[in-house]
């Protein structure tokens, strides 16, 4: 096919899918529910940063095992250096949460909320100021810092 056209059936595609994603009945069968998540991975695999946000949130709540949940992530990353606010947000709270193979960053959470919040994620500053109030593993408690980032959730900003 011409160069142009994959791209035309990816998006035609990826559309239909997320269509077909807002009805439970499409979601109960298996063989749609897997063509659907080949048209996110194609939309994702092109770059396109709302699919990467889209497929990496599945991938990280719905995928089976470890190698969907890092799929996730790494698409997550994608999305989130694309300026996603929301797969940002998301990567703030992964970095948080520890597992066997990985301790919890909070330098890693600020990084990836202070993104969301240049991105416009409501949620961004309120759980900096948080953070910043509580201190936790990798960062100490800063006061000053807290207020900031609670000024900027008041604010809405």
């Amino acid at each position: 096919m011409s160069r142009w056209l994959w791209p035309l059936r990816a998006r035609l595609g990826y559309w239909l899918a997320r269509r077909l994603f807002h009805w439970p009945a499409a979601l109960r069968q298996p063989r749609l529910w897997q063509w659907m998540q080949g048209q996110y991975g194609r939309m994702a695999n092109l770059g396109d940063v709302p699919a990467q946000s889209f497929y990496g949130h599945i991938l990280l709540f719905r995928g089976q095992g470890l190698g969907a949940r890092e799929e996730g992530l790494r698409l997550l990353r994608l999305a989130a250096n694309g300026g996603d606010g929301k797969a940002a947000y998301q990567l703030g709270v992964q970095a948080l949460q520890a597992d066997t193979r990985q301790a919890a960053d909070a330098m890693h959470a600020v990084r990836w909320w202070e993104m969301a919040l240049a991105a416009g994620h409501p949620l961004a500053a309120r759980r900096l100021s948080q953070l910043y109030r509580e201190g936790a593993p990798g960062l100490e408690a800063d006061a000053q810092a807290a207020e900031r980032y609670a000024g900027m959730a008041d604010s809405g900003r």
